[in-house]
C-alpha cells in the first residue's frame, strides 16, 4: 500500500487517543513498545487485549473489546492477524461514529474491512507501523531507516 507522508503526516499530527487492539503486557513484543512510544509521544494509548482485560497497563485500563471502551478514539491501531480485522473494524466503527482512522500493523491487511471503513469515510492505513512512520516523519529516522542520532533503541523507564 502506498499512502503519501502528507497523508500520514496528517492522520499522526490530528490523532490524540488510539485504542490499540491486540496490545501485549509482553515488553519485547511489537505491540507493547509501539503502545509505550505512542504513550510518551503523547498520544493516550488505550489498550485492548481480551486475555488482560480489567488490568492495567501503561497506566490505563485494558478492555477486552472495542465495544467497551468507554471514552472516544481518534484511531483503532490492530496488531491482530488479517482475518481478524473484519468484526474488529465494524465493532469500531459501530462504537465511534466520529472514528478517523483505522491503522493495520506491519503484515495486517483486509480490503474488504478497509473497504467497509472507507465507506463510512474512516481513513484506513494498512501494512504500516505507526510508530515507525511517527519516527520516519518527524525527524526521528532517515528515510532509509538509519538513525539520526535523536532517538536511541534504549527504552528509558
Amino acid at each position: 500500500m502506498e499512502y503519501s507522508d502528507n497523508h500520514l503526516r496528517k492522520i499522526l499530527k490530528r490523532t490524540k487517543t488510539v485504542a490499540i487492539v491486540g496490545v501485549s503486557a509482553n515488553e519485547i513484543r511489537p505491540s507493547f513498545y509501539v503502545a509505550r512510544y505512542l504513550g510518551l509521544k503523547g498520544y493516550r494509548v488505550i489498550p485492548v487485549n481480551p486475555g488482560l482485560a480489567g488490568q492495567t497497563l501503561l497506566g490505563e485500563t485494558v478492555y477486552s473489546d472495542v465495544s467497551e471502551v468507554p471514552d472516544d478514539v481518534d484511531m483503532v491501531d490492530i496488531f491482530r492477524r488479517s482475518e481478524a480485522v473484519p468484526p474488529i473494524v465494524t465493532a469500531a466503527l459501530a462504537r465511534w461514529p466520529n472514528l478517523q482512522t483505522i491503522w493495520m500493523q506491519i503484515g495486517v491487511m483486509h480490503a474488504q474491512a478497509a473497504a467497509e471503513a472507507e465507506a463510512r469515510g474512516v481513513d484506513v492505513i494498512q501494512d504500516r507501523c505507526p510508530k515507525i512512520e511517527y519516527q520516519r516523519l518527524f525527524s526521528e529516522l532517515r528515510m532509509g531507516g538509519f538513525a539520526t542520532g535523536i532517538i536511541s533503541s534504549k527504552l528509558e523507564l
